[in-house]
């Protein structure tokens, strides 16, 4: 007994097979994008500065962002190197509760000015240790907030960072940015320089320009008044004739309404 075909052609049990074929290929192909998404989640959760940029030549409030990538220990520690090559007089930390943080400063092979001052020695490490339950656990993260500056004129900052695990595991994100712009295995964070915006210097500029324009007014007051003074008065002459003749008009329509009622028509 053969099996009957369907309107279109094809026998039933064929259908039923294609159907399952096309099942197994959107299982395959949904399992094929999970396990893509699940290698490259790891991949892009390192240690990050943000913003990523700031001013040259200015002051800034970065903050370093470390995700805990294992799946049994927490982060205990976070140590932060500032480069040697591109130092910054003032290095401040905004405390974290639940973390104690020493810094290191080290002289300087070439002296820095900042404010008119030669600074000699800065700030070239930055060392957060967690208290005993305030560790990054698995799945979470920890931010630390550092003001810098003078930011140097120009380049990049790049911020070798080691994090350390509770089973004494060490990542060290110390890679620097390869030339062909690809990202390193273990990236570390980077902060960009740019040039001020001239935005930027234009609103430094301000106050000398709102100085002079706020200086020269001095003629501009005692002409401005007159010519509102002159304009205005002519619009109340303007109106006041205006006013004049309809009264006028209205005085003179009660008149020839009462002509034909005088005693003259009897």
């Amino acid at each position: 007994m053969g099996v009957c075909p369907a309107p279109g052609g094809f026998p039933h049990v064929e259908g039923s097979t294609r159907m399952s074929l096309f099942k197994r290929s959107a299982l395959v192909g949904a399992t094929v994008a999970g396990l893509t998404l699940a290698l490259a989640v790891p991949a892009s959760a390192h240690v990050t500065v943000n913003p990523d940029s700031a001013t040259a030549g200015g002051y800034a409030k970065v903050t370093f962002r470390v995700p805990n990538e294992s799946d049994s220990a927490s982060t205990t520690k976070v140590e932060v190197n500032l480069p040697a090559d591109k130092p910054v007089a003032s290095v401040s930390v905004k405390p974290i509760t639940g973390w104690d943080v020493a810094t290191t400063i080290s002289k300087l092979g070439t002296p820095i000015e900042a404010h008119g001052t030669k600074i000699t020695e800065a700030v070239s490490k930055i060392i957060w240790t967690a208290k005993a339950g305030s560790e990054v656990k698995p799945g979470q993260f920890q931010e630390f907030d550092v003001s810098l500056g003078p930011l140097p004129a120009s380049g990049a900052m790049v911020f070798k960072t080691l994090q350390t695990y509770s089973d004494g595991t060490i990542v060290r994100w110390i890679d620097e940015p390869a030339s062909d712009g690809t990202e390193p295995e273990s990236p570390a964070p980077v902060l960009k320089l740019a040039a001020a915006a001239a935005t930027d210097t234009a609103a430094a500029a301000g106050p000398t320009a709102t100085a002079t324009t706020e200086a020269a007014p001095t003629a501009e007051k005692s002409d401005g008044p007159d010519a509102f003074g002159i304009a205005g008065l002519a619009a109340g002459v303007l109106a006041l004739i205006v006013a004049m003749l309809a009264y006028a008009r209205s005085g003179r329509r009660p008149e020839t309404a009462t002509v034909p009622a005088k005693p003259a028509d009897k």
